[in-house]
């Protein structure tokens, strides 16, 4: 799969937040958005993944619009919301009506450290995210979209997503970030 941002721009208001963006991202490719904070990282990556629309440009999926592209992608932002009424179980189980599972429920909680029967409601914010990064890691997706994945990890978290992210299941892997140590992981760049 390829990925291609033709002239894309974006405002909000009357101020331009980036103006006539090119970038190709191939397959197998883990690729960072990086800039000052207010660039626009998590923006462009909401433009790549469908959630916005480019004031100008198109963003193409192997020279089709995205939304007549099929893929599989998974997001993991801050700003995502999980259903905190869940167990971790229930979420999975529900998650799973839409995506295939790539190990047992069990398999996932043990990688990731999570109880599988705990109200999600009652998890820490790293715990959450480690919750997010499961339906991204273990179930089939072809695209990650990810906005600064370890914001919220302690140490053994960020060891199991640098393990994770190192086997690349996923054919493309897009980092929003300016942490040097989630954008090392990548071999392509978009500077805002």
């Amino acid at each position: 799969m390829v990925i291609e941002g033709k002239g894309i721009s974006k405002k909000y208001g009357k101020s331009w937040i980036f103006r006539d963006l090119d970038f190709i991202i191939t397959n197998d490719e883990k690729t960072a958005i990086t800039g000052k904070n207010g660039a626009g990282k998590s923006t462009l990556l909401q433009l790549i993944a469908g959630f916005l629309t480019p004031s100008k440009g198109k963003i193409l999926f192997d020279n089709q619009a995205a939304d007549e592209h099929p893929h599989s992608a998974a997001f993991v932002g801050p700003y995502t919301e999980i259903i905190q009424e869940f167990t971790l179980r229930e979420l999975l189980k529900f998650h799973a009506n839409f995506k295939k599972p790539l190990c047992n429920f069990e398999q996932m909680a043990d990688k990731a450290s999570l109880p599988l029967d705990k109200i999600i409601d009652e998890f820490s914010t790293g715990m959450k995210q480690r919750t997010q990064l499961i339906t991204a890691f273990y179930f089939e997706n072809n695209i990650l979209f990810l906005d600064e994945p370890t914001s919220n990890l302690d140490e053994q978290g960020f060891r199991w997503w640098m393990d994770e992210i190192n086997k690349n299941r996923s054919s493309i892997i897009i980092i929003a970030s300016n942490d040097q140590k989630e954008i090392n992981v990548c071999q392509n760049s978009i500077l805002l």
